[in-house]
């Protein structure tokens, strides 16, 4: 099952108590205060795993305790801190406070950590009072709580390319024709329920990864088809492939479909609506050769290169994942660049 929401609570340990105590020993003429301090708390942390791909774990198990820290003891023995706690997440997951809506932490990348809740400190105990004016103090400190919060856990999946377009659109098929991924496939709408992920390899040890979002329908910004949980897969995504069913069983109108799927991404984020897109008609062994017309006129009208495939017969598809390719390494060289400048400009200011 692929969850991609939860919700789980953390609390950080709380700090153990300082220590109360005199040191009274025969042939020690210099006795006094020797009550330690407490132990601080342990921490709670989020950490990336590249074994998990989804956050379903975390619906089983929604709380999270640090270990407490140990009490402080006489002879000025600091008492033990507490265990941390490390809640294991798949890489792409957004962690935001339930309170207030901020966002703590994007994790994107495998074996990063993110403090999610501080352990308490620990208290002080009466050795550290002493002083030449009260040399015999009673007075300790209790160990403070640790921090606690309610995290809500979002994982955005992470890939180069994002497959969108239709319900029955051909996403599935294709994606299974230039990767290794065997998607689920069926001649009915929302064959796919979650998103699939497939690795691309290219020019014998190049690869990039692409992931197939499931269908899209008019009103998938505001939920419908559970759409608003599908796109956000594609807002990491460099580059998106907008596929087009231009058969006899296809969409009367490609050109409304394509449009309507632009308009939902649109509304559910401008960004989506201005990331690079290729522009893929499909199913072209059963082709309605009016309806790839009415396409194609629209593509010549705004200067949009249209590629024609066919993902069970193979027809068109070397030349679309080629070009695939070559278009994704000139977007990573832009990112690149302008990472470059950014750090540029950093450097030249500090």
């Amino acid at each position: 099952m692929f969850v991609d929401q939860a919700k789980i609570y953390v609390r950080g340990g709380d700090g153990g108590d300082g220590c109360l105590a005199f040191r009274r020993e025969k042939h020690v003429p210099r006795g006094g205060p020797s009550g330690g301090d407490g132990g601080k708390g342990g921490d709670v942390y989020l950490i990336t795993s590249p074994h998990l791909n989804t956050l379903l774990p975390l619906r089983y198990q929604q709380q999270y305790r640090a270990g407490r820290g140990g009490h402080g003891s006489g002879n000025r023995r600091h008492g033990k801190d507490g265990e941390d706690v490390y809640v294991e997440v798949p890489v792409g997951t957004q962690v935001r406070d339930e309170a207030n809506g901020e966002l703590l932490g994007d994790l994107n990348s495998p074996g990063q950590t993110l403090l999610v809740a501080r352990g308490g400190i620990g208290g002080r105990g009466n050795a550290r009072f002493a002083t030449p004016t009260n040399q015999a103090p009673r007075r300790v400190e209790p160990g403070r709580p640790g921090e606690e919060r309610t995290l809500l856990l979002e994982l955005k999946v992470l890939a180069d390319v994002g497959l969108v377009g239709f319900p029955n659109a051909g996403k599935s098929t294709l994606i299974a024709a230039i990767s290794a991924a065997r998607p689920k496939v069926g001649d009915y709408p929302f064959t796919t329920l979650s998103p699939q992920l497939g690795v691309v390899t290219y020019n014998d040890y190049k690869t990039f990864v692409v992931a197939d979002i499931p269908g899209l329908i008019e009103g998938a910004h505001k939920g419908s088809g559970l759409g608003d949980q599908f796109l956000r897969h594609v807002e990491r995504c460099r580059l998106l492939v907008h596929l087009v069913d231009v058969s006899s069983i296809g969409p009367d109108d490609p050109v409304r479909a394509f449009e309507a799927v632009n308009e939902e991404l649109r509304l559910y984020d401008e960004e989506l609506s201005r990331k690079p897109q290729l522009l893929v008609a499909t199913k072209m062994d059963a082709v309605d050769p009016n309806r790839l017309r009415r396409l194609q006129e629209h593509c010549e009208e705004r200067e949009i290169e249209l590629y024609e495939i066919s993902a069970v017969t193979g027809q068109g598809i070397s030349r679309f994942k080629n070009d695939l390719a070559v278009r994704l390494e000139a977007l990573k060289e832009e990112d690149e660049v302008e990472s470059g400048n950014s750090g540029r400009n950093i450097r030249s200011d500090t």
